[in-house]
This record gives C-alpha cells, structure tokens and sequence, in this order.
C-alpha cells in the first residue's frame, strides 16, 4: 500500500513537471548569440569599413533625424549645392518625408516647414576662410547662437595648423592605424587608435550640425561646420557629449572614443572641403 503511494505522487510530479516544460518557457542561454551583460549597452554591427559615399540616386526623402548636412554626407555632395537645387533659403529647413533633388535641373517644388537643420555660422575674422572658397549666395547668419553648457578644453592642446584664416588640431592622441586613400572604395579620412573612454575633441571653432548613429558604417557620429568650405566628421564614439547647433571651439571634448559601427576601438576623423573628402593630414600640424 505504502509503495503504491508513493509511485503514485512520483507519477504526479512527473506530470507536473511535464507539462511545466511544455510552456515554451526555458531559461536557455544561446551563447551563440554572444553574453549580453546587464547595463551593457548594444552596439550596431561592426563593419570592416567605411562605406564610401553612396550612389547618387537623384532625389531622397528625408527621414526623422535626418539634416541637410548628413544627407549631403551620405552622397558626396556640397550641402550648398543641394540647398539650392532645391531652393532653401539660408536656414536649410528641411522635414520629413520631403522630397529633395539629389542633382541640378528640373522644376523643384519644395514647401516651409518646421526646422530640421540650421545654416553654418558666420566665420569670425580668426576662423574665415579663404574668400575665394566662399559662395555670395549664401548670407552669413546676423544672430549669435548661444555655446552649450561649458566642456572641458584639452590642458595641453596639441599644436595648430592653419587652412586660410581656419586653426585645425588633431581630435585625439594615439596612433594612426588607417591613412587617407583617393582611391575609389578607399579611406576617406583617417582612423585613429585609442583606449574606450578617450577623448574625441573639435578640430576646429564650429557649429555642430549632425550627432547620431543614421549613417551606416559610422557608429555615433559627430559632424561639425566649420565655416562655408570645411565641414570635419568623427566617427564610432562610444557617447555624444554635444547637440546639433552647439558651438564648440578647437579643443572643446565632443565625444568619447569607442567602436559603435566598426571592429576595434578607433575614432575616424574625415575632413570634407566643399563637399569633397580630403586627407586630413594636409592640414592637420604635424606632430
């Protein structure tokens, strides 16, 4: 009798137990899927490298987050160009799920709407360019745009080199592990080696124009203007310290080295002269 009880609850537990597990709940870890730690924030996939800029497909249609000078980025293009193939005024607003002509000609039917990105600022007489760079076309801006909350400017600066009236410095220490290539599918910038945490710093005086992660390949980028010929980039921060709009000056720490969209912890530094990328180390001072 005794036995016969006690298979009998060993038949209940069983059952129990079997229809516990037919729940679909299973606190199985695919490690195959790579050990996600709590308060480790997910990063995008690591690429090899930087695309290069894409195809101009004619026309775009603008995207949440999306500014003139990230889409002008995305193509190649000289943001002045596309502000006026599609006949912007000087605030460059654009919104989204407008239109924008990628390329000249053709009638361009382009309506107001609420801000989306703000024109480049006026350069002071230390920070212009040389004029012959400059369009008459585009107005300098009449308002002085307020500086963000104050950041910490490098103690040692590292020294300076000038592109016209235009002071650049190098945006981080460490090594370089990647140079500039002309070629088609090469680097457009330069790749800079360093720990996660490093600072990422303002090459030049600027506003801050682009800072997010829309740009496939770049991880959290950063893209300030400099003036209307210079616009400079830096890529796979591991934090964005500044907002778009932000005045920073050369020095001023905008971000945090990491490798967000790349393979190893790196900050990609680009330079773009109207429109064009450029080998930063034709105007970065030797050190």
């Amino acid at each position: 009798m005794r036995r016969g009880r006690i298979a009998y609850i060993v038949g209940i537990l069983s059952l129990g137990l079997f229809q516990g597990c037919s729940t679909g709940y299973a606190p199985v870890t695919d490690r195959s899927m790579g050990a996600r730690q709590i308060g480790v924030p997910v990063t995008a996939p690591a690429t090899a490298s930087r695309p290069a800029p894409l195809p101009n497909p004619g026309s775009y249609t603008v995207n949440r987050g999306d500014t003139l000078y990230s889409i002008s980025w995305r193509y190649g293009l000289d943001y002045r160009e596309v502000a006026r193939w599609n006949n912007l005024n000087e605030r460059f607003q654009i919104f989204p799920g407008q239109v924008l002509r990628l390329s000249p000609g053709g009638s361009s039917a382009v309506a107001a709407a609420p801000v989306a990105a703000t024109p480049a600022p006026a350069s002071s007489s230390q920070r212009t360019t040389a004029p012959a760079a400059q369009t008459s076309s585009q107005p300098a801006s009449s308002s002085t745009a307020q500086q963000s909350a104050a950041r910490p400017v490098a103690s040692s600066p590292s020294p300076a080199t000038s592109s016209g009236a235009l002071v650049w410095r190098w945006p981080a220490e460490g090594p370089i592990i990647r140079r500039f290539s002309s070629q088609e599918g090469g680097n457009k910038g330069i790749d800079i080696a360093g720990q996660q945490g490093d600072p990422v710093r303002a090459a030049a005086d600027g506003r801050v124009v682009y800072a997010g992660s829309g740009l496939l390949g770049y991880g959290n980028l950063v893209i300030v203007n400099h003036n209307r010929e210079f616009l400079s980039a830096y890529a796979h921060n591991s934090r964005i310290l500044v907002s778009e709009n932000d005045m920073v000056k050369a020095g001023d720490k905008i971000a945090e080295m990491g490798q967000t969209g790349t393979d190893r912890v790196q900050l990609h530094f680009e330079i773009r002269r109207d429109g064009r990328p450029v080998d930063p180390l034709s105007y970065l001072p030797r050190r």
